[in-house]
């Protein structure tokens, strides 16, 4: 399974409705796209832990975690036209975005994961 996980802060400033469009891109990505076999979004959750939150060095107050198949998924995904709009959008929207993408094994394989 791969996984693409993108962080992103909106900008403070963003408005109501260019919040919305930013919803409405994603929603219209991940309905839209055949490719994506699972799609969670959320927000960060802070459970004040002293010496856990605040080792992080940044502030991402969204995730978004889509799951492909495969690798020619991940790429039909990043190549589809409701993919390059959400893109522009969140750019736009965001104060900063970070986008990552992991080829993921379950806890059976970790050790061929971590040679």
């Amino acid at each position: 399974m791969i996984a693409h996980v993108v962080l992103f802060r909106p900008k403070a400033t963003l408005s109501a409705d260019d919040r919305q469009s930013l919803v409405a891109a994603l929603q219209h990505a991940v309905e839209g796209i055949p490719s994506i076999t699972r799609a969670s979004i959320g927000k960060r959750l802070l459970l004040n832990r002293p010496g856990y939150e605040t080792l992080m060095a940044e502030h991402y107050e969204y995730a978004a975690i889509l799951e492909f198949a495969s690798e020619t998924d991940l790429r039909a995904y990043l190549d589809h036209p409701a993919h390059a709009e959400l893109g522009v959008r969140l750019f736009k929207s965001a104060d900063t975005v970070l986008a990552y993408d992991y080829a993921c094994v379950g806890p059976e394989a970790l050790a061929s994961l971590l040679k």
